[in-house]
């Protein structure tokens, strides 16, 4: 019985970055040029000259023709370890290999002359010499563009799409964030993923949604110390930020910070999401507004009985709260009703 064997791939996570080998550009083009230049010329002069050897006859010198050909050579290897020089802009790298292995990388602004035989390898797997636009089938409000066999070292912006995703009560939330992130190890960046800003995107994805579910949109009425989405934004923006930093870690990326951008109800249930906060609003109003007419009332009996401005029964009493209550927790003015004659 033949049994399917599953093949496992292994990703070097400790693939270290190091120091291509290079040397000052000026000083190499300086070398190779002369070199270049001053075997063509000395090719030239041996081929147009009739040189002669003296071993007691006067004959043809039989090393012209090799001569040549060696200044040949040369000058066109001169001319081929020319195109081992390189210019890097600040914030930008080379990632080497020489004949397959990682060679090293070129960083830092400057002038550099690196062995020819060694390939810059290509961003994104491509070598295209427009440049790379990175986007992942509308997956980014932005694209970045990546010079061809460059790797830049830039901070920069990922602005992934709005997602759909239920809090922890189940409600589904339209919810996205905006991460700022950068290459620290050019050599798991190019060698560890095939395109480390989609990969890092479909990332950012799953962090969020581990995070998401985790917490509830909104605190509800009365716990306070609960955490939420709305509430405790730099607790969440703290977790989705090393929570993303743990899933990018083989690529050689750097979060620096994650936020988000945007929160709030799915449409099919944000009307009654929304009646349901104005509910509370209200219910929170008309609480205040009770506790102050309750503590009014209580001020006003304390103070006409320490003055004894009147004494009142019960009766009396209960009557006056009722219609101190309702002048003070009512939505509309009282019309005051003046009785001219006794209380009683």
């Amino acid at each position: 019985m033949n049994e399917n064997k599953k093949e496992t791939i292994k990703v070097d996570t400790n693939l270290q970055e190091k120091a291509a080998p290079g040397r000052a550009g000026m000083p190499m083009l300086l070398l190779f040029l002369a070199l270049a230049i001053g075997g063509i010329a000395l090719g030239i002069i041996i081929g147009a000259t009739e040189g002669r050897w003296m071993i007691g006859e006067m004959r043809m010198n039989p090393f012209r023709v090799p001569l040549t050909v060696l200044c040949i050579l040369i000058s066109l290897f001169s001319i081929f370890m020319l195109c081992g020089l390189r210019v890097l802009k600040p914030n930008e790298a080379y990632v080497l290999t020489l004949f397959g292995k990682y060679y090293g990388t070129l960083k830092g602004p400057g002038f550099f002359w690196a062995t020819p035989f060694a390939v810059a390898a290509s961003p994104v797997g491509t070598g295209s010499s427009s440049g790379i636009v990175v986007a992942t089938e509308g997956k980014k409000s932005g694209s970045v563009t990546i010079p061809t066999n460059k790797l830049s070292l830039k901070t920069m912006t990922l602005n992934n799409d709005k997602q759909k995703i239920n809090d922890q009560l189940g409600n589904p939330i339209i919810i996205g964030i905006v991460v700022i992130w950068r290459v620290v190890n050019t050599a798991q960046a190019m060698f560890n993923v095939e395109n480390y800003v989609e990969f890092l995107s479909i990332q950012c994805d799953s962090a969020l949604r581990n995070i998401v579910r985790l917490y509830p949109y909104d605190t509800p009425s009365g716990e306070g110390d609960e955490k939420s989405l709305r509430g405790s934004s730099q607790e969440i923006a703290d977790k989705l930020c090393a929570e993303i930093q743990t899933k990018v870690e083989l690529a050689g990326l750097e979060i620096m910070e994650a936020r988000i951008t945007n929160l709030a109800y799915a449409p099919e249930i944000a009307a009654s999401m929304l009646q349901r906060q104005q509910a509370s609003a209200v219910i929170d109003a008309k609480n205040m507004i009770v506790e102050g007419a309750v503590g009014m009332v209580e001020m006003a009996l304390k103070k006409l009985s320490e003055n004894n401005v009147v004494e009142l029964d019960e009766e009396r009493k209960a009557a006056m709260v009722s219609n101190l209550l309702v002048v003070l927790c009512g939505n509309k003015d009282a019309q005051p009703i003046v009785n001219s004659g006794t209380i009683y």
